[in-house]
């Protein structure tokens, strides 16, 4: 039984060749493609539950690939970079990525990263699919939220914390602890990480979000989801 689809994007053969092997291996099927135009091609054809996109190719760059993906599909995306800069990470991210590795990278890091872009927070059965508070609707099953009539699409982790913050209303919520509910017990140090996913997830669903009414911080603790929510 496969353990899921991976499409890999690089311009180096090399580096095609050396992740198809170790991605085989580890019980992955995969295809993969070697500029931003073809992985687009790939994904509507492929249909892959994971993408690992280069962020510097000729042609479409990687971030370009990565926010046109993200426009038409929630399929999880890890960005591969060469440079471990501030500005790379959080460029992918903002891109919609679910996550970053950079180059050169380990076998057993990279299988790490794929499991957690991958993992899903568990629905429980009384979990509800929409949910209403105040003037915000959420929609676990289409993956939107709308403020007012206006709607946005959330990537599969904005919609995982946000599914969890959801549940633990009025409580403030650490960041280890929603790192590592999301992303599992790896992640629990990266505070900046977390940080911009919350930024763009308050662009999504706050009317200002300089000003937020829904997500808050807690200083020096984490965030709090303000409201009682009412399944619909």
């Amino acid at each position: 039984m496969s353990a899921g689809r991976i499409l890999v994007v690089d311009d180096e053969p090399q580096i095609r060749r050396i992740m198809r092997t170790a991605l085989t291996g580890a019980g992955y099927e995969i295809d993969d493609a070697k500029t931003g135009e073809e992985a687009l091609e790939k994904v509507r054809e492929y249909r892959p539950d994971l993408v690992l996109l280069d962020i510097n190719m000729p042609g479409m760059s990687g971030l370009a690939a990565c926010r046109a993906i993200r426009a038409d599909t929630s399929i999880a995306i890890i960005m591969l970079t060469v440079r471990d800069s501030e500005a790379d990470k959080v460029g992918a991210l903002d891109a919609g990525a679910d996550d970053f590795v950079t180059k050169p990278f380990s076998t057993p890091e990279l299988l790490a990263r794929i499991r957690a872009a991958l993992r899903r927070l568990p629905v429980t059965q009384a979990s509800p699919a929409k949910l209403r508070v105040g003037q915000l609707e959420i929609d676990f099953i289409a993956r939107t939220v709308s403020n007012r009539g206006v709607s946005a699409h959330l990537t599969p982790k904005e919609l995982d914390i946000l599914r969890y913050l959801t549940q633990h209303p009025n409580e403030a919520v650490s960041h280890r602890e929603l790192l590592q509910a999301v992303w599992g017990p790896d992640y629990g140090d990266q505070v900046d990480y977390l940080r911009v996913f919350i930024k763009n997830l308050r662009k999504k669903i706050e009317l200002n979000s300089e000003h937020p009414e829904y997500i808050t911080t807690e200083p020096w603790v984490g965030y709090r989801f303000n409201g009682t929510p009412e399944s619909l």
